[in-house]
């Protein structure tokens, strides 16, 4: 069974950092992408962040240069490194791992920047 542990989230002030974590098992974690998605009450999930099985990323244009996503293959575990953190990045961060035409989410981890 494919299972996606989200860490990392927390309280932090507007211009920290905080670096979150995706831990995935049950399955063979190198050759699939992986993604950061965030999502407020009663708006649309939204991408963040992407990488693929090779190491290439993208980003939104509203984290580039802020936000930095990378992989630990034999960790199988993916990151998000969020520095100069602005209130508006408060949301609940999932990790998405992509197989196919099947995608697994893990249970999401609050991110709150605040001061």
């Amino acid at each position: 069974q494919v299972q996606l542990v989200e860490s990392g989230g927390g309280l932090v002030q507007p211009g920290g950092s905080l670096r979150l974590s995706c831990a995935a098992s049950g399955i063979t974690f190198a050759p699939y992408p992986m993604a950061w998605y965030r999502q407020n009450p009663g708006k649309q999930r939204e991408l963040v962040a992407a990488i693929s099985s090779g190491g290439s990323t993208n980003y939104a244009d509203s984290v580039k240069g802020r936000f930095t996503i990378s992989r630990d293959n034999a960790k199988k575990t993916v990151y998000l490194q969020m520095n100069s953190l602005k209130p508006e990045d408060t949301a609940v961060y999932y990790c998405k791992l992509q197989r196919g035409g099947l995608e697994y989410w893990g249970q999401g981890t609050q991110v709150t920047v605040s001061s």
